[in-house]
């Protein structure tokens, strides 16, 4: 390793221990990550105990062994999810503990795999986890997702060069997207949230009852509950500890009233689902349900996504980023949800976030309905941000203003 390298690696390591998690003296971490990632974790454990933690606890996973599991395994072992790793999450919600999820994804790794047993192992694990995932769509609890390079994701992004320089190169875009390539990180982060902050303030203070988005193989409109708000990629948890859920992030985002989203929306970039690539796709709906939807690559892993559960084919999210932002300015398909769903105004199948309503996290299920929540055991972004995308936004006595125009804010 270079001098520079490792000096990018400590400030990416500090911006997920102090802005990200913001982690707080006592406090328990949990770190999910597969296990190619061990080093990277050993210097954020060190640099949370570092920040007060009182102890880190590790989930390593491994995707051969998934691969080898969905390959090998019977229907009802692939349908099963043990009941003590559920209950274990729960528990350590339930004392605060915060959650960094290392995203380092095989976007292909799944690709010759049957669709539809991949389907019955997510569903089980949505099924089980849906208590716990309450906890993170109502920012109860601090949580984060942040990446780390894979060989496999590299050579992805990168086909062109070898292993080692792709991997490199992966290294670098992800050091200039979270703007841990300069100096005072934490500085620039703090501005950056304040901008986004604005951008959601200005949204709400216009209170649009409905967004019309048109674009190429796109005509499609949405609409909101009042009681709805829009926010940043910077949440409170019940603590009131703020923490950034997502490293990067350029979005401000709020929940769609669900059976209000009416036209066709087609997607700008792949969706890397559970290891299989799902490719220029687009969606019908009506009165908020998808309707129809078509896929030049990846069709029956879409329609099993679809079909996971009744608010599967609902929209539980719309996000706003523009065009001209720092991820999209690399001009590089990253085949991962996390970085192409923040170059590129997104929206997402399943559940809806409570954090989008005031209070929200503590409303029933029967309050959440009459508000048009919409319940699902997944929750999966898709792009369809491009610089030929518009969207104008309708207010209650019926003014439409421009918000977005060619890709960017107007």
């Amino acid at each position: 390793m270079n001098h520079a390298f490792e000096t990018n690696l400590e400030r990416y390591a500090d911006l997920i221990v102090r802005v990200g998690l913001n982690l707080q003296k006592d406090q328990e971490l949990l770190i999910s990550a597969p296990v190619t990632s061990f080093e990277f974790v050993r210097l954020i454990t060190k640099k949370a105990y570092e920040a007060g933690v009182v102890n880190v606890l590790t989930d390593f996973h491994d995707e051969e062994l998934k691969k080898i599991r969905l390959e090998e395994s019977t229907e009802e072992g692939l349908k099963s999810f043990p009941d003590w790793k559920a209950k274990g999450y729960i528990e350590m919600a339930e004392n605060n503990v915060a959650l960094l999820n290392l995203a380092a994804p095989n976007p292909s790794l799944l690709r010759d795999t049957d669709p539809s047993r991949v389907a019955m192992l997510n569903k089980a694990s949505a099924e089980a986890m849906k208590d716990f995932s309450a906890y993170i769509g109502g920012g109860k609890i601090s949580w984060l997702i942040a990446a780390i390079p894979t060989v496999e994701w590299a050579q992805t992004v990168f086909p062109e060069v070898d292993q080692e320089e792709a991997v490199q190169k992966l290294w670098e875009n992800i050091f200039y997207t979270t703007r841990t390539d300069q100096e005072n990180t934490v500085e620039l982060w703090k501005s950056h949230i304040e901008n986004l902050n604005k951008n959601a303030n200005r949204l709400n203070e216009n209170h649009y009852k409905k967004l019309h988005y048109k674009g190429p193989g796109t005509d499609l409109t949405i609409e909101f509950h009042p009681e709805t708000k829009w926010i940043s990629a910077q949440f409170t948890n019940d603590k009131g500890t703020p923490f950034v859920p997502n490293l990067p992030t350029e979005e401000v985002f709020t929940i769609p009233y669900k059976y209000g989203v009416n036209g066709v929306v087609s997607s700008t970039k792949p969706l890397n689902y559970s290891g299989t690539l799902i490719k220029d796709f687009s969606l019908t709906f009506k009165e908020g349900k998808v309707v129809e939807y078509t896929a030049e690559e990846g069709y029956e892993t879409l329609k099993n996504l679809l079909e996971t559960d009744e608010g599967a084919s609902y929209l539980g999210e719309v996000a706003l980023v523009p065009h001209d932002s720092p991820i999209s300015n690399t001009n590089i398909i990253f085949n991962n949800t996390l970085f192409d769903e923040n170059a590129s105004c997104h929206i997402a199948l399943g559940r809806a976030l409570s954090v989008c309503i005031e209070g929200g996290n503590k409303m029933s299920a029967d309050q959440l309905e009459k508000i048009g929540f919409n319940q699902s055991m997944v929750h999966v972004d898709f792009m369809i941000g491009s610089e030929g995308l518009d969207i104008h936004g309708e207010k209650a006595d019926g003014t439409i203003e421009p918000i977005f125009k060619a890709g960017d804010w107007v």
